[in-house]
């Protein structure tokens, strides 16, 4: 007699699901006890002993891991990620000694300018060491999933299973569904101005353990370290760069997100990037009278100038996420464009001596990653692109020739488009072409 399988338990299989669903988190900090009890709810909406599983030796590993795999610059202690590498093991240890005695202090952030796409302005970008951003790797393991679990739906930016094309895909369905009047909005300074005290408050909502609550406001007062000013304190903001900076930024702005859903307004959030699309110049104006009273209460500022309410379907539209919005259409923003064309003219300098097939192996990179994620554009970008692309080629070409200045007419039949498709050139337009055809 044929043996039959034994039947799954079905608590078993309930394992299982569970399991899927939260298939993100790290399985060394969240057993299938811990995320049922946080899909169904914890008795009292805290959770109080959590600082163990921050230290623990397997949490820090896989976070000093991911850092390691990450890379970046060295903070303040000049330790590189591969010399941090070569002594894994003594870190973990030290870094789960000096947590479990309570004398763990991050050091303070290393503020680098880096310039504003498409701009003459820089931002600053703060480096923590490679142990602090472990050590901030393994808070995040730990707190995520629990706030993860009552984020808004409209916030896309930085969380598990979303991203920037999901947040177009929802502005291109509401603009579809005639809400053509938006709300562009633009918190000044967001990341750097952050209240400490109202940041805490909403992180103690949920995490009961004072020595977690004392590990992350550390982290936030740990200050930074300018070349220039040299020391200075942080009394506000939570630093672009530390790796914890994007789970705080949401939870600080996730009461912003409630409050639209609530009063019916359809907001659409990367991060401190957002806009409100309505059906009437009437229900914009009223959205934007709500965003200044949440924002003036909580203790930041929308920029003056660059936050306004406009017509989609009208000449003007509107920037979000790289793209500009406009009369149903949308293409590149102008600051993503000048972006492509400074990286294809660092790469297509006349003096390089390459080869051209060499030339295009340096370049298609770029050009298809810039496709993937401005692919739905209006055809004529891509058109517009190809040509600046083969106008740079064209006049290395001119050089290799011994001719003098950059590409004229007479290049084209020199060299025509035929010619960059033999040595291996990628295309956008024929990119978008052939995505056409196959759709």
């Amino acid at each position: 007699m044929e043996q039959q399988p034994s039947a799954v338990p079905e608590k078993a299989q309930q394992e299982g699901e569970i399991r899927a669903r939260w298939a993100w988190v790290e399985p060394e900090v969240w057993t299938e006890r811990m995320l049922a009890t946080l899909e169904t709810g914890i008795e009292g909406g805290k959770w109080f002993r959590l600082i163990d599983k921050v230290w623990s030796t397997r949490n820090l590993a896989r976070a000093l891991q991911k850092v390691i795999a990450k890379g970046g610059s060295a903070g303040i202690d000049n330790q590189s990620a591969q010399a941090v590498k070569e002594h894994q093991e003594q870190t973990i240890q030290k870094l789960e000694q000096e947590l479990r005695a309570g004398q763990y202090r991050p050091k303070a952030v290393k503020r680098v300018w880096i310039p504003k796409p498409g701009s003459q302005e820089k931002r600053p970008l703060g480096v923590p060491t490679i142990k602090d951003r472990s050590v901030q790797g393994a808070v995040l393991q730990v707190i995520e999933p629990i706030f993860e679990r009552d984020f808004a739906v409209q916030s896309y930016g930085f969380r598990p299973g979303k991203g920037c094309k999901d947040a177009l895909r929802r502005v291109d369905e509401l603009l579809r569904s005639g809400q053509h009047w938006v709300v562009d909005a633009d918190l000044k300074s967001y990341f750097d101005t952050i209240p400490h005290a109202g940041l805490m408050e909403r992180v103690g909502e949920k995490i009961a353990d004072g020595k977690v609550l004392n590990l992350i406001e550390g982290m936030l007062r740990a200050g930074v370290m300018d070349s220039v000013k040299g020391w200075q304190a942080t009394e506000q903001g939570s630093p672009q760069g530390a790796v914890i900076s994007p789970l705080l930024s949401n939870i600080y702005l996730n009461g912003l997100d409630r409050k639209m859903a609530r009063n019916g307004f359809e907001m659409v959030r990367y991060a401190d990037d957002f806009v409100v699309l309505c059906p009437s110049q009437e229900e914009a104006q009223k959205a934007l009278e709500q965003i200044k009273q949440w924002v003036d209460e909580n203790g930041l500022k929308l920029h003056p100038t660059k936050t306004r309410v406009v017509d989609a379907n009208q000449r003007g539209g509107f920037d979000f996420l790289g793209y500009h919005f406009e009369r149903g259409r949308k293409w590149p923003r102008e600051k993503s464009l000048d972006k492509l064309k400074d990286a294809i003219r660092r790469k297509t300098r006349r003096s390089s001596g390459r080869s051209m097939k060499a030339v295009c192996a340096d370049l298609n990179p770029t050009l298809k990653g810039w496709y993937e994620y401005f692919q739905h554009s209006a055809p004529h970008v891509f058109t517009g692109i190809d040509g600046y692309v083969r106008g740079r080629l064209r006049s290395i070409l001119r050089r290799q020739s011994k001719r003098k200045g950059r590409a004229r007419g007479i290049d084209q039949h020199r060299w025509p488009n035929t010619y960059f498709s033999a040595v291996g050139l990628f295309s956008l337009e024929q990119a978008r072409t052939a995505a056409c055809r196959s759709s």
